[in-house]
């Protein structure tokens, strides 16, 4: 399987990078909730696919009610470029590629705009929903580099388990709004699920992998 770690580099990310693998997540501010129905969690999922499918690969999720927690490695260069062409070209049918210079080509701006358009649609749509003004999301969008192999396979665990952590449920398998069932099911996911379970070894391997408590020093370094 293809590998993507850099063991030397910092933890805490100012910009994503292609290739490579961050924790993201963020919270709602002043006490609030993201979710408060149903449909909430299931529009939150289907704006995520709609405007970050095309520039990073989802490997993990879990949506608590005022918080979330992804676990996606940006796409490659060639893949964002290309998403960019696509993007400009729906907005102006003249724009032509051929003029486009890739060496001013900014990774992180053009990511982060991805997952700003995301927060700032769902934001909109809960606040016409729920008759409210303001802000929804804290500021900024919070995301730590992946920094190895063993990290990667433990913040899987740590994502699917944070229902019981925080005390909603018992037992991970009760929590409806996590990636967790998605990797042991046939149902059409947005998650790269054939990737994490080659990563396991097997659904069996997964399942028996998120049988144990998660690692107790993720903690700190996880809470939003």
């Amino acid at each position: 399987m293809e590998r993507f770690f850099h063991p030397s580099q910092n933890m805490f990310a100012d910009t994503f990078e292609s290739e490579k693998c961050y924790h993201i997540f963020n919270h709602a501010v002043h006490g609030n909730l993201l979710f408060i129905q149903e449909t909430n969690y299931h529009y939150f999922l289907q704006q995520l696919t709609k405007h970050t499918q095309f520039v990073c690969d989802l490997y993990a999720y879990c949506l608590m009610p005022n918080h979330f927690h992804l676990l996606a490695r940006i796409k490659n260069q060639e893949a964002l470029i290309e998403y960019y062409h696509t993007r400009k070209q729906a907005k102006d049918p003249q724009y032509n590629p051929d003029n486009f210079d890739k060496t001013t080509f900014d990774t992180h701006k053009f990511v982060m705009q991805q997952f700003q358009n995301f927060c700032n649609g769902y934001a909109q749509a809960f606040n016409r929903f729920f008759n409210r003004k303001g802000v929804l999301f804290m500021d900024n969008l919070k995301r730590k580099v992946v920094k190895n192999e063993v990290y990667f396979t433990k913040l899987i665990h740590y994502i699917h388990y944070n229902p019981v952590h925080h005390g909603f449920c018992k037992d991970l398998n009760d929590w409806r709004f996590t990636s967790y069932h998605s990797f042991l099911d046939n149902r059409t996911t947005p998650l790269a699920r054939e990737y994490v379970l080659n990563w396991f070894g097997s659904p069996q391997e997964y399942s028996r992998f998120h049988q144990s408590k998660p690692d107790s020093r993720l903690a700190n370094l996880m809470e939003v």
